[in-house]
């Protein structure tokens, strides 16, 4: 076994002698999360951090669609039609009832969401939105102006 590591050694010392851990990227830098304390789950939080995966995916499925649930009004707030609010919904809800045909996780109370009272509280933010008066446009340049533009656009 010593052998072996004074072989290592020699390659380490000849390559510091070469110069080739000179100019590496963080020489000189303390080592990230050294003053933070000890967390086991520490490859996980990096894991979540460097894939940029949201930490709510990690939840159990009865609380994410209890998530999915209480988001619901921002969710369906910029759909166009009814239709598209009621096609979104019911996919919500045949997601909640696969649940809870093999509930999986922890027992909490998940329930279908009522279709008429979504669409109802979607038209109401429709017309709350519509209620409020847009900002006032920028005032239009002289058509002379825009004519001087365009004969320097052309040459």
């Amino acid at each position: 076994m010593n052998g072996w590591n004074a072989t290592v050694e020699a390659q380490i010392r000849s390559a510091q002698e070469r110069g080739e851990f000179d100019n590496l990227p963080g020489a000189g830098k303390p080592i990230p999360g050294r003053e933070v304390p000890y967390d086991e789950s520490w490859w996980i939080r990096s894991f979540l951090e460097r894939e940029q995966i949201p930490p709510h995916l990690m939840l159990p499925t009865p609380l994410q669609l209890r998530r999915r649930i209480e988001q619901l009004p921002a969710e369906v707030r910029d759909l166009p039609t009814e239709e598209a609010v009621r096609s979104y919904v019911a996919g919500l809800n045949a997601e909640v009832l696969s649940w809870l045909r093999t509930p999986t996780g922890p027992r909490v109370v998940v329930r279908p969401v009522n279709v008429d009272e979504a669409v109802r509280r979607w038209r109401a933010d429709r017309q709350r939105v519509a209620a409020v008066p847009a900002p006032p446009e920028p005032p239009a340049e002289p058509a002379t102006r825009a004519r001087r533009r365009w004969r320097w656009w052309r040459r």
